[in-house]
């Protein structure tokens, strides 16, 4: 038995093993001593992220390098094992080989990055991590009104970037264009209604014009796309039963919600401020007026 140790130790396989388990812990070890000393010393947190990302690419390069040079005198006899595996692993693998692909797409090709909000597989959250296999949301919506947080954290495969669309709200151009439609009644003061909702529209998103305006030509110098009007509107349109205006404008893709509620309560404020010269319309029926066909109720005992 001792004999057999002595042997087992002598091998130079064996001493090579070894000397890569040995390489890899202390690789392993220091990758983790400098992310809890980012975590500890670096406070922004997109920058404490992105460091802690490459510390980690570095230790997975510096282990791959370590196994290369420890095993180097036999890659040329797995070669062939390899080719002859290759195939199989291929096939096996598939999905694997195709979300490291996808995340080669991503970090080359700007599909998305920490921070943004993004549509992904079916899912809207903004990106929290990215993966070699997965990338990770923190999901918007749902049962959930309004772009706001529902708590779920989502790990979506990085193979759907090649299979459906990937939308993005925040990529080269930050903001969205927002709709609100406002029912008003009929014989209220149109010409005031709009100079009302001018102003309100100019006061509480009348800032993101400028920031628009700019961002836009940006895409325009990037992108084949024309001009594109980012200053408030609003447009009227008349149906059966009151005025209707829209109100359109671009918001942060984060402010859609506040701001939708912001301008509803300045509108409502403007409104009870015209002493019934303007007032929203809404649908109503006098039964007694119109009149109802008879009906009956019979209780069963």
């Amino acid at each position: 038995m001792e004999r057999f140790v002595k042997e087992w130790l002598l091998d130079p396989t064996v001493g090579k093993l070894i000397a890569a388990v040995i390489g890899l812990v202390v690789i392993i070890a220091v990758v983790r001593l400098f992310q809890r000393s980012l975590t500890r010393y670096v406070k922004d947190s997109d920058t404490r992220y992105r460091l802690r990302k490459f510390v980690t690419i570095i230790g997975y390069l510096a282990g791959i390098l370590i196994l290369a040079i420890i095993f180097s005198d036999r890659l040329g006899r797995l070669t062939v094992a390899f080719g002859v595996a290759g195939a199989g692993i291929a096939f096996a693998l598939q999905e694997v080989i195709a979300s490291i692909a996808g995340w080669v797409a991503v970090a080359l090709g700007r599909f998305y990055r920490t921070g943004d909000r993004i549509q992904l597989g079916g899912i809207k959250g903004d990106v929290i991590d990215i993966g070699l296999l997965r990338t990770t949301l923190m999901e918007c919506g749902d049962w959930v009104k309004g772009d706001l947080y529902n708590g779920r954290i989502v790990r979506i495969a990085n193979s759907f970037v090649f299979k459906e669309p990937v939308f993005n709200y925040s990529a080269d151009f930050p903001f969205l264009w927002d709709e609100i439609v406002v029912p008003v009644k009929y014989g209220s003061d149109r010409r005031m209604a709009k100079e009302i909702f001018h102003r309100v529209l100019n006061e509480v998103v009348g800032e993101y014009a400028v920031y628009a305006q700019n961002a836009w030509k940006e895409i325009v110098k990037k992108y084949m796309i024309e001009a594109a009007k980012v200053e408030p509107s609003v447009t009227l349109m008349a149906n059966e039963n009151w005025m209707e205006f829209n109100l359109r404008y671009v918001v942060d893709y984060k402010e859609r919600r506040a701001k939708k509620d912001a301008i509803f309560d300045r509108v409502i404020e403007e409104f009870d401020k015209t002493n019934g010269r303007v007032t929203l319309a809404s649908v109503s029926m006098d039964i007694g007026s119109v009149g109802t066909a008879p009906f009956g109720v019979k209780i069963m005992d």
